[in-house]
């Protein structure tokens, strides 16, 4: 019975997390979708930075250990996506020339034209798949995390359980909006991409099993898993995000950039201070 619940539980927190951010991606702000790229970026490090850091901090383990996986993450989710770019790249150079330069073009109108030709073509091999598979890899990483934790409180109280659901269900809105706009980016594609979350968001429902099963060996691996998934929500906010951001605006636009950055921020914090009161 109690395998069941915490099922339930991971499931509701995991997938329906997903749904409910696309839903609020793609139905009622969908129309600021020039914005989403500096709210996503202020959600996923005010998730990592607000929320899962501390978290993993607070459970005793090494300062010097913890900063070593996140540094060795960086650098994993930074040869992730060189192998992705390489690969991208080789598929263009075997016969897609000028879907190149058309992807190039169409993309060309986002940037002024003070930005080189050189910034430009990087974005035109890079922008469609830069960032996707860290950011579903950070995210299953951090779902499998976030079912562990769902089965702790399971297995300690049945009530427990059920707020601990409620609570993930609520912190990971914010940032899986984030993910949406990241896998969105160079695609029209929203079924695809809400996919691809919902199955990063499945994970979660796994880290609950394996938690009934294993919850006290894995609780000293947790911090570790919440370091792991910071480092993805960073590198992709820092190296795929923010650079985006980095062109010439007026004071007004500029100005937007920051209120939307601030405002996914001030997202994170407003949920996990819900989640942290109930």
């Amino acid at each position: 019975m109690t395998l069941l619940a915490i099922l339930i539980g991971t499931l509701v927190a995991g997938i329906g997390s997903v749904w409910l951010a696309a839903w609020l991606s793609f139905g009622v702000i969908s129309r600021y979708t020039q914005h989403m790229l500096s709210l996503a970026a202020g959600a996923l490090l005010a998730t990592a930075f607000l929320h899962l850091l501390p978290e993993a901090f607070e459970a005793g383990v090494a300062p010097q250990a913890l900063f070593l996986t996140l540094l060795l993450g960086l650098v994993f989710f930074f040869l992730l996506d060189k192998a992705e770019l390489w690969h991208h790249g080789h598929e263009h150079h075997h016969g897609h020339g000028h879907g190149e330069a058309d992807h190039a073009h169409q993309h060309g109108h986002e940037h002024e034209h003070e930005h080189h030709h050189g910034h430009a073509h990087h974005h035109a091999h890079g922008e469609r798949t830069a960032g996707h598979w860290a950011v579903l890899a950070g995210d299953s990483v951090h779902c499998f995390g976030d079912g562990i934790l769902i089965a702790s409180a399971f297995m300690a109280d049945v009530q427990l359980g059920a707020i601990a659901s409620l609570a993930v269900l609520a912190h990971e809105v914010p940032h899986h909006m984030g993910d949406l706009v990241v896998l969105r980016q160079g695609s029209s594609n929203r079924k695809a991409a809400v996919l691809k979350v919902s199955m990063a968001g499945a994970i979660t429902a796994l880290g609950g099993a394996v938690g009934y099963v294993l919850v006290d060996a894995l609780q000293g691996a947790l911090p570790y898993f919440l370091v792991v998934a910071s480092s993805s929500f960073i590198y992709v906010a820092l190296a795929d995000l923010i650079p985006q951001l980095q062109k010439r605006l007026s004071a007004k636009e500029t100005a937007a950039q920051v209120i939307w950055l601030v405002g996914g921020m001030a997202m994170v914090m407003a949920v996990s201070q819900l989640a942290h009161q109930g």
